[in-house]
Order: structure tokens, then sequence, then C-alpha cells
């Protein structure tokens, strides 16, 4: 009988992949991949020549059937471009229907944006909510913000470059002010980690056309109401002065702080000067 292998691949460094998953891709008899050009690289790099089939949004009901019948003559691995199948992305259908048909499913785990934006936030890690990505239409994006206005525990979502300045203002909006950290294309090379709070992250990519691919992670409702409300950047280089810090100490801690550049961070800090 044969066995479905949900294996997660590498978000982005081609490191992040497990000893056991690689075992797998070697071993099984037919790799379905949401985009066979994007695994393609992934086994070329480690010298893997197990056959693909393409599985995703547009064609996963010609093929789930294929998928299933492959099934009874061997073991067959499911990839997604990017981290662990079945999270925003049609393989949920497939492992679904081989359930229903009997086969065993067995998950390889690894790299989640999901788990690594979470990590790296610094907000409560105990409880969460996974949104994926937003709705695109606007009606849909706020009806959905509006019913987690008392959500008391940590918010996880991701979202397009283009469309994601438009839903941090919906949320600013809809949800108020908070602690937001925003993970930009986690574990690349131009990975980047921005701390700060929400109205915050709405001004600076007004300023800043987004980029990349984005893990939103938000304070939940309880947080914003208890002693970890949003600090102003303002108020962060403030309490260095403050402490007796020096202008590129107090620059240095609340940019490691933060993940803002450097130099955002050295402007406020100079207008913070001009101030007193």
């Amino acid at each position: 009988m044969g066995t479905l292998f949900v294996v997660s691949t590498p978000i982005g460094n081609m490191e992040d992949i497990t000893l056991r998953a690689l075992r797998v891709l070697r071993e099984v008899s037919l790799i379905a991949a949401e985009d066979t050009r994007h695994t393609g690289r992934l086994l070329k790099r480690y010298g893997i020549e197990t056959p693909q089939i393409s599985y995703f949004e547009h064609n996963k009901l010609a093929r789930q059937g294929v998928i299933l019948e492959r099934l009874a003559g061997g073991d067959v691995a499911l990839v997604s471009d990017a981290g662990t199948p079945g999270l925003s992305d049609p393989g949920y259908e497939l492992i679904g229907a081989a359930i229903e048909a009997g086969w065993p499913v067995v998950a390889i785990p690894g790299a989640s944006a999901l788990l690594a934006g979470l990590v790296v936030s610094g907000l409560h890690m105990d409880q969460f909510v996974y949104l994926g990505f937003l709705p695109r239409r606007s009606a849909e994006r706020h009806r959905l913000l509006e019913g987690l206005c008392n959500e008391v525990r940590t918010i996880i979502f991701y979202e397009a470059p283009h469309r994601l300045l438009k839903s941090l203002e919906d949320v600013l909006q809809i949800l108020g002010e908070r602690r937001v950290v925003i993970g930009r294309e986690l574990t690349k090379l131009h990975e980047e980690t921005l701390r700060l709070p929400l109205s915050e992250a709405v001004e600076w990519f007004r300023a800043h056309e987004p980029r990349g691919e984005f893990t939103v992670v938000l304070a939940g409702a309880q947080a914003v109401a208890s002693k970890e409300e949003p600090v102003s950047l303002e108020a962060q280089l403030a309490a260095c002065v403050e402490k007796g810090m020096t202008a590129k100490s107090a620059v240095q801690k609340v940019v490691e702080e933060t993940g803002l550049p450097r130099r955002r961070v050295y402007e406020v800090y100079l207008q913070l000067k001009k101030q007193e």
C-alpha cells in the first residue's frame, strides 16, 4: 500500500530541509509539486531524480485522481513551492482525498513561514490564530477583521507586496493600534523583521514600496489592553537617552529592537534632540 508523504521544503534558504525529507524525496515513486520548475531546482541541488507531476490550484481536479491511482503502485510525496503543503495551497484537498480513499498520510515536518514569523516576533506564542492570506476584496477583508476585534490570541497572516499597505491600513482602522511584527523574505538573502506600532508600520510602507513576501504577526486584543502598549520610536529613543546612552548606542539598541533601518532611527533621534 502506498503512502502520501506531506513533505515540507525550504521557504527561502535551500539548506532548510531535513535529512528525512531528502531521503523521502529520493525514495518515493512520484513527487506531486505545486510548480515542477521550482521544485526541480531543489531536486537538482541535492541530486534527486524522482519524477514529478504538477499539482496546483488550476489543475487539482484533473490531477487528483491520477495521483491517487499512483498511490496504488507506490509512495507519493506532496510538496509546495515553499514551506508545508496544505497551508494556503490546494494540497489540503489532495490530503483529504487520500485519507478518504484509505491511503496512509504521513507528515515530514520542516520549514514554515508561519512559525518562523511567530517565533521571532516576541509576541505571545502559546496560542495564535492563523488567517492565511487576507481576502483580496476590501468588503470581505473588513468583515473578517471586524470578527477579530476581541480576539485575544496573537494573529498571523501572509500578504502579497501589492496588497500589504492596504491590508495594514484596514487592520489599523478596524483593530486599532497595537504591536505588529512584519517579516519580509524570511530566511532569504534580504530577510528583514520590523517590530513597531501598527500606525508606524503603515507610515513606513507608505514611504517605502513593499517588495517580497510578507508574514505579519499582530498582538491580540488582550495584549493591547495590558501593559504591552505599543511604544513609539520617539519613546524608545527618549528612554535610552534618559539612561545616559550615547547617540550611537541609543540608535543601535532601537535598531536591534525594531529591525528598522539605522537611517530611519537616526532621523527620529535627530528630531527628538531638536525638540529638546
